[in-house]
């Protein structure tokens, strides 16, 4: 079972996630709380097919709930309307903010607030899945290691090392196989000789990683000689500390000893994370990447590069021969990159993301169904999923989009107009009211009868949901033609444009006056 934890704060929510299986928090990205948290929240559970969540539910120091406590069990019941299929679960917790930010000092320099909530949100997270599960998963400086129960296992742990290398004494080997084992793989003078074993290895310790699972990573980018004899040394000459999650600059010439010392004092920042939420443009992107120290000039060479002669070009299938946007393409999901990577390697590995969940789905074959190529579904899709914000209206949305064309009726959507007119303001054009926004002569503004059909492509990266939602539209809705989103968040259908335009009365008085601009 996959899991979100969120660390509900009143400006900023922090986000983690782990997969139960595995029992492992993995801290992500801070959300603002701008009107907008609850969209973005709901985003990233249809980009992560997860619908259980754990929010951590604050208690003073009597263990007595607080205004905070009642804060987070509203956010919850506004959370439960936004994603009806949602799972909520609270976490009792107390001074994760403060856990959260010992952890940061130890593991990082420059970390900013929304980093402390993710992580804080990885506490809540990890506590969960530990009191759940009934078994500890090795934390980096946790205070349950403190504990009967983490001493128990500390100590079991060297009892069950010990026994093992006793059977080794006994056959004559055990302290040349440890004193071997603690051996750098190679060794030789960097310094006098130009070696493979001297080349830079970065290696990556996740939060949350215990010994065992480091020593395997380690033996596998041939680091050390033995992991046995690894864990052994970690559990006898770390003093109860633990490794430190983080990056780390490694070769085959360092000794076990030489490792240990360095994860015991933390790596540094070799890794970033970057979050493409569903439902972002191109715009959305290259205005992130920039934000967070990327050349723009770079960002947009990137974003305008030639990606057709990949191995996942066919995802481009049936996109005009003049176009080279890569709108409707990145996918919406949470990466990790390294520093050093540049802003074409980062597009590229959301392109290829695209292409693996376009190919697991079988969206191709599926779209075919429906009478649509990659690119004219894709296009839907990102249509679809600007006009709704679940899975089940999304497919009501598909069908009626449908249904219009059908009817040889306009589009009519006003996400559409949007996007065209900020291609326009891009280009230098301003729009300062609705009605020239209305009008504006774009093969994207689905309003003007000579554009009927789809406008001219993707103007948003569709998520799982809206990219299903086109392939198995809801068919109930077929005498549907309109629908709109009313001044409270929820979607109104109508068969009759009277019924719509009563509808936009009772309901939207708002939202269908605000500037499209």
């Amino acid at each position: 079972m996959k899991l979100i934890a969120l660390d509900v704060g009143t400006k900023r929510i922090g986000v983690a996630k782990a997969d139960s299986s595995v029992r492992i928090a993995i801290p992500y990205s801070a959300i603002e709380v701008n009107g907008e948290e609850f969209k973005k929240i709901a985003s990233l559970a249809r980009a992560w097919a997860i619908n259980n969540f754990v929010l951590g539910l604050p208690r003073n120091s009597r263990g007595e709930e607080t205004e905070q406590s009642r804060y987070v069990r509203q956010f919850a019941k506004e959370l439960k309307r936004t994603i009806p299929e949602a799972k909520i679960c609270f976490q009792d917790e107390s001074l994760t903010s403060v856990e959260a930010e010992k952890r940061l000092k130890n593991r990082k320099k420059g970390y900013k607030k929304g980093d402390i909530d993710s992580e804080a949100a990885a506490i809540i997270l990890q506590d969960f899945l530990e009191e759940k599960t009934g078994k500890s998963t090795t934390r980096a400086t946790s205070a349950k290691n403190n504990s009967v129960k983490g001493r128990k296992t500390h100590h079991f742990g060297v009892v069950f090392a010990i026994i093992v290398l006793l059977l080794l004494a006994a056959a004559g080997s055990a302290f040349f196989y440890y004193k071997e084992g603690l051996r750098p793989v190679a060794e030789v003078d960097c310094e006098a000789v130009d070696a493979d074993a001297c080349d830079d290895i970065i290696f990556a310790v996740a939060t949350g990683s215990g010994v065992d699972n480091i020593a395997t990573e380690l033996k596998r980018a041939d680091l050390i000689r033995d992991t046995l004899v690894f864990q052994v040394y970690v559990r006898l000459n770390a003093g109860g500390e633990h490794l430190k999650a983080g990056e780390y600059t490694l070769n085959k010439t360092m000794s076990v000893a030489e490792i240990v010392e360095l994860m015991l004092n933390g790596g540094s920042s070799h890794v970033f994370s970057f979050t493409v939420f569903p439902g972002d443009t191109i715009f959305d992107i290259r205005e992130r990447l920039v934000s967070i120290g990327y050349d723009a000039d770079d960002v947009n060479a990137a974003l305008q590069a030639d990606y057709g002669n990949r191995d996942f070009s066919w995802i481009f299938e049936g996109r005009p021969e003049e176009s080279n946007s890569l709108e409707g393409y990145l996918f919406g999901d949470t990466y990790e990159f390294y520093v050093k990577d540049t802003p074409e390697a980062i597009i590229e590995r959301l392109l290829k993301e695209t292409a693996s969940v376009l190919e697991e789905g079988n969206y191709r074959d599926r779209f075919a169904e429906r009478g649509f190529n990659l690119y004219q579904g894709i296009t839907l899709a990102s249509v679809v999923q600007r006009e709704a914000n679940n899975a089940e209206d999304m497919a009501k949305v598909a069908q009626i989009f449908i249904n219009r064309m059908n009817n040889d009726m306009n589009l009519g959507s006003d996400v559409t107009t949007q996007y065209a007119v900020k291609l326009a303001e891009e280009a230098g054009a301003d729009y300062d009211n609705n009605a020239d926004a209305l009008n504006i002569d774009s093969p994207y503004n689905t309003r003007l009868a000579e554009h009927r059909g789809l406008p001219y492509g993707p103007i948003s990266n569709p998520g799982v949901g809206a990219l299903n939602a086109v392939a198995t539209p809801d068919e109930s809705m077929v005498d549907v033609l309109f629908f709109l989103t009313g001044d409270d968040g929820l979607m109104y259908y109508s068969t009759t444009s009277e019924g719509h335009e009563q509808n936009i009365i009772d309901h939207c008085q708002e939202l269908c006056n605000a500037p499209l601009h």
